[in-house]
């Protein structure tokens, strides 16, 4: 039986569960201090009565002056504090909802993660999940306690004169019913302004991250008319919202004009004989008092309106599909060869299988490399193995052992993935080889940065290995493929998958690279992913994919004796490679 959706507001509160305990107590002094509230106007309501009737006695005002006073002090100092214990709350929980969304990032396909667009990934985590802070710092106290406001103003009303008390709600029908119009489908508008809040966040991501090329082809003014136009879109769409809800205004203008009724038909009810004037004063000071609670309320109706949509953007990450793999601290023992049997793939559901049944099999400590034409599916095959993916069906084994019944985090541990695009943090190039092991001290990453051949140019940066990169200084492809060979070396894994990882190395780095290759490699089960044949001849199994399938296996002689497209691949590579020579 498929279950029950929760709403926003109920999702949010479980959402919010380490901060309960704060929550409801911030809730309790925040009903307190609104019924404090309502003191001052109760007493206002007895001293003009004292008056008119002709009190002489200054003890007797006194006596309603402090205690109005005290029930004035009372409700800021309770007020105050309920706003204080749940803003505690809420920035604890803030960091809560953060972080599982941090710590769900890993678990979840890495497919998954590449659909979701950098701008409105940054717009959920950042300003969505901070937007939050409105409702759970402020609904639940001020919505709950200004609702019982309203009702124990209303009640003493309705106690005075019951005649008055109904009369005074005429008023706010009107004002919910314009307002109601204001707010006729502002969930599906909020929910459109999200959609092109990110596609405007988006074009700025993409216009500034492809500067350069814009700039080598001359393309600025189409780039900058695409941004522009989603900023001009952002804009029209806020501002036609905008003036749609105008009438809002004459809501909150009419709802809380309760005079509008107490007074003349409280008079006329007094010089009928039917009112007392002590009632008819108490009812029109407590009609004062009695919308605005509502009013506080009105105020979040927007907040509670879009909380659906955040809510919903929150929970499409925290309730994605993780990958099949068992969760357990206790490691689990298994070799470093690597079997795969079977094993089907595609990216999109319903799309073509990119991989179709492919059977593999990896010694542990030999050497494998695929090869094949470009999109058949060889770097498919290796972040399979990395656990980037989980397979459609079929089965990886290493050591005998279904990685789906080893823990991903163990998985990560047992293997180096260098690619071609190797990602560099913005911090320094000291951290940056340390995430290969975190525990590692300076001369352990000095150490690799020596042994892959980075050593010397570190050294020519502005500050060495505190020299920040990835978001500030500009260094060479084959340079940051170095420092990523230092942080795999760092690593020191037992299953090594370099795809394309020299695709970048100029000839005079060429040799350097190659032997801090070797040094990586050396003892380890390596998987490499290559154009350039000439670097694998040695390989133990060469494996030539083609459409999603292995095409052939075997040494390099034994492919070139029985794989004719082998064959022209390496006739293709050799050819290419001496007329680069001359």
């Amino acid at each position: 039986m498929e279950q029950k959706q929760k709403s926003p507001i109920m999702r949010i509160w479980e959402l919010g569960e380490s901060g309960h305990r704060q929550l409801k107590t911030a809730i309790i002094l925040a009903i307190f201090g609104v019924l404090m509230g309502i003191i001052p106007f109760v007493c206002a309501s007895c001293i003009v009565t004292e008056l008119i009737e002709g009190e002489g006695s200054l003890s007797v005002y006194i006596r309603f002056i402090v205690t109005g006073c005290a029930g004035y002090l009372l409700n800021t100092f309770l007020y105050v504090g309920a706003l204080g214990i749940s803003h505690k709350a809420t920035f604890r929980i803030l960091k809560e909802i953060r972080e599982k969304i941090m710590k769900k990032l890993p678990k979840l396909p890495l497919g998954t993660i590449m659909e979701m667009k950098s701008g409105k990934l940054k717009q959920t985590i950042v300003d969505q999940v901070e937007s939050m802070e409105t409702t759970l710092a402020h609904v639940f106290p001020e919505i709950i306690s200004n609702f019982g406001g309203f009702f124990v103003v209303w009640i003493l009303m309705f106690v005075t004169d019951w005649r008055l008390a109904l009369l005074a709600m005429i008023p706010l029908p009107v004002g919910l019913f314009l307002m109601s119009a204001s707010m006729r489908g502002y969930a599906d508008n909020y929910s459109k302004s999200v959609e092109i809040t990110s596609a405007m966040n988006e074009s700025l991501i993409e216009y500034t991250g492809g500067i350069e090329v814009i700039k080598a082809y001359n393309q600025g003014d189409n780039s900058y008319a695409t941004l522009k136009n989603r900023c001009m879109a952002n804009a029209s769409f806020f501002y036609n919202w905008m003036n749609r809800c105008k009438t809002n205004i004459y809501a909150m203008i009419i709802a809380p004009a309760c005079l509008l009724t107490v007074l003349p038909f409280g008079w006329l009810f007094y010089i009928k004989g039917s009112l007392s004037f002590s009632g008819f004063v108490t009812s029109v000071i407590l009609s004062l008092c009695l919308v605005g609670p509502l009013l506080a309320i009105m105020d979040f109706v927007d907040t509670l309106a879009k909380l659906g949509t955040v809510v919903g953007n929150v929970d499409s990450i925290l309730n994605a599909k993780e990958q099949e793999h068992i969760t357990s601290e206790k490691y689990v023992e298994c070799g470093n060869d690597i079997e795969l049997t079977g094993v089907s793939f595609t990216y999109e559901e319903g799309a073509q299988d990119v991989l179709k049944g492919v059977s593999l099999y990896m010694k542990e400590g030999s050497r494998t490399a695929l090869v094949g034409p470009s999109g058949s599916g060889k770097s498919t095959i290796a972040k399979l193995i990395a656990g980037f993916w989980d397979a459609d069906s079929g089965s990886i084994r290493f050591g005998g052992i279904d990685t789906k019944d080893i823990p991903l985090e163990q998985i990560y541990d047992k293997i180096s993935y260098v690619s071609q695009d190797n990602f560099l943090f913005d911090d320094t190039v000291m951290e940056n080889i340390r995430m290969g092991r975190v525990s590692a001290t300076d001369d352990e990453v000095i150490a690799c940065a020596k042994a892959s051949g980075c050593d010397e140019f570190i050294k020519n940066l502005e500050n060495g290995y505190d020299t920040r990169v990835g978001g500030g200084v500009h260094i060479s492809g084959g340079e940051r493929q170095r420092i990523a060979i230092a942080r795999a070396m760092l690593k020191d894994a037992p299953i090594v998958i370099l795809d394309e990882a020299t695709a970048y190395i100029d000839p005079e780095n060429e040799a350097v690279i190659q032997k801090a290759v070797g040094r990586l490699v050396e003892g380890k089960t390596l998987i490499v992913i290559a154009h350039r044949l000439s670097t694998i001849t040695d390989a133990d199994q060469i494996v030539l994919v083609k459409d999603g399938d292995i095409e052939a296996k075997g040494t390099q002689d034994e492919l070139l004796a029985k794989s004719s497209l082998y064959k022209a691949m390496w006739e293709a590579h050799i050819g290419a490679k001496d007329g680069g020579a001359a």
